[in-house]
């Protein structure tokens, strides 16, 4: 049952991360402005961000021409189903998060090294219903005994991010920017194992779908961090 549910979780990441990807707005142009070159630089800037966090809304301050901050949220839910012959699947990934990124711009212009952190609400919902008879630690059961089997899995909350990214050329007009990076959200924690079969409130059960958590723990734990690619499109003021 552990190769079934790591299958799941990474067949539903897989379904669902390249959607938050295609979100994001298309092609690195910064469209011209009526602004002439020798123009002095904004320094107040409105985005809307999208990619692997999610999209939402960005606000940026240039508070000179090396140091910069940004604050910004993410949202995007997104589902999945499959079916494979023997265990029917349903998956879902909740993005919501929030935070704020320190800019360095080393060289002044528009290449940058960001620090921050997020409060991290993601999560995973799985949903497993076996059609045949299947084993949970060694043991075995039948599908009436089984029912649905359901579990959640969450990040820490409170995440630091370092990224690298581009912000455009700082003056006033419409803007684009990039970055990449990763968020060090620790491992998913997985909640205990539910069912809803006529086993569901039997010691010997239970213990099998605990011991089964704890092995399925021991693999995502091995995944401690997330990857950041994120688009944004804006303008500056």
């Amino acid at each position: 049952m552990k190769s079934i549910f790591c299958g799941a979780i990474a067949a539903t990441c897989l379904f669902v991360l390249p959607a938050a990807a295609q979100t994001a707005p298309a092609g690195p142009v910064e469209p011209t402005t009526s602004v002439d070159d020798g123009e002095r630089g904004s320094t107040f800037s409105v985005a809307v961000a999208a990619g692997s966090l999610g999209i939402g809304p960005e606000i940026g301050w240039r508070l000179s021409d090396h140091i910069g901050i940004r604050g910004g949220a993410s949202f995007l839910n997104a589902s999945a189903s499959f079916e494979p012959e023997d265990v029917s699947f349903d998956g879902e990934i909740k993005l919501n998060s929030f935070g704020g990124m320190v800019d360095v711009y080393p060289f002044g212009g528009n290449f940058r090294l960001s620090g921050g952190a997020r409060i991290n609400n993601n999560e995973i919902s799985l949903a497993a219903t076996p059609n045949v008879a299947v084993e949970i630690n060694g043991n075995e059961y039948d599908p009436q005994e089984i029912g649905t089997l359901s579990t959640r899995a969450a990040p820490k909350k409170f995440s630091p991010a370092l990224t690298l990214g581009w912000s455009g050329k700082n003056r006033r007009g419409f803007m684009f920017g990039m970055e990449s990076g990763v968020l060090f959200q620790g491992s998913f924690k997985i909640d205990p194992l539910t069912a809803t079969g006529t086993a569901r409130n039997d010691a010997p059960f239970r213990a099998d779908l605990e011991a089964e958590r704890q092995s399925l723990q021991r693999d995502v734990d091995k995944v401690k961090v997330y990857p950041i690619l994120q688009l944004a499109i804006g303008y500056r003021f």
